[in-house]
């Protein structure tokens, strides 16, 4: 059967996941009929907290494939779907193993503290997770006095070493989208908007940050968004987050930073793609047992600490 339009293929996911008991979980970064049929969004603190929270026994991540992966690691006892496998992070991929055992073998009392967004690898060799959200609170809670690796985001980890006053080693890699917010766009956005403010994300510049009104994860974003008293406002992060902002402020005008905002690999997913994966219970993501013994070690740490 061939579904003409979004709303015919919505209402067949919402049958089939209540048919099937499938909870979908989605990222802030998605099309917005798309977190319209999730049971859950988030940014990836969030989706992993939702995923191990999660009411049903299969879980649909419309996220990319980091994302998937830490759900599979939560959840071993879970049926864990990717719609498409192949959506994935550069900046997550530009790391390997070698990388941190060099460091642990340079630095032997050190840490490795990992962003979320890295493959199920990386978090197996790291001492904890943290994401965008949280990654300021955890350090802050980690020995003052021993050396820390942070990876893979450098932007994200200087400004997290600027805002704790506290020096981290830092891995060469940074997102592709947020690394496209310069000052320059900043602020000819803001000679145009004089009276917005300005919104970004921690993994943009640090240069950038210093411009910014507030600074956070997608879900501190949303949140400042909804509380704020300003009808215009400068976001510097991936465009999808614009569907949730308009939902809890709709008269607010929201401009991007800069049009080059979208995460390609976070739009091949798509409500026809989310169907079929529903129909086979395709694909499967599973991660060698080995790895998830240690990953989930470093993803429930991050949780601990996160909500202690």
């Amino acid at each position: 059967m061939v579904y003409q339009t979004a709303q015919h293929l919505m209402g067949e996911i919402r049958r089939l996941k209540a048919e099937k008991s499938v909870y979908i979980i989605a990222h802030y970064y998605q099309n917005g009929d798309i977190q319209d049929i999730a049971d859950f969004v988030g940014d990836s603190y969030a989706m992993a907290v939702a995923a191990k929270n999660s009411p049903q026994d299969t879980i649909l991540v419309a996220g990319v494939d980091f994302m998937a992966e830490s759900a599979a690691i939560l959840c071993p006892d879970k049926t864990v779907l990717s719609p498409e496998p192949t959506a994935t992070c550069p900046m997550a991929n530009s790391i390997e193993v070698s990388d941190i055992l060099r460091f642990k073998r340079d630095h032997p009392e050190g840490l490795v503290v990992s962003y979320v967004n890295t493959p199920a690898a990386i978090k197996a060799v790291s001492d904890i997770c943290v994401t965008s959200s949280n990654a300021a609170k955890i350090i802050e809670k980690l020995p003052q006095d021993v050396p820390i690796f942070f990876i893979p985001d450098q932007n994200l980890g200087r400004n997290i070493a600027a805002r704790l006053d506290r020096p981290l080693e830092f891995f060469p890699a940074s997102c592709p989208i947020h690394a496209q917010v310069t000052p320059e766009s900043i602020l000819e956005k803001k000679a145009q908007h004089p009276d917005a403010a300005v919104l970004v994300h921690p993994e943009c510049d640090p240069q950038v940050v210093a411009l910014a009104d507030y600074v956070g994860s997608t879900a501190g974003i949303i949140d400042y968004a909804a509380k704020s008293d300003r009808r215009q406002l400068i976001i510097g992060t991936e465009c999808g987050i614009f569907h949730k902002i308009n939902q809890v402020c709709p008269d607010t005008e929201l401009i991007l930073a800069d049009p080059v905002l979208v995460c390609q690999d976070m739009k091949k997913i798509t409500l026809e793609k989310i169907l079929n994966s529903l129909q086979t219970m395709e694909t499967r993501i599973k991660v060698p047992e080995d790895i998830r013994v240690k990953a989930a070690v470093a993803l429930e740490k991050m949780i601990e600490y996160a909500s202690s």
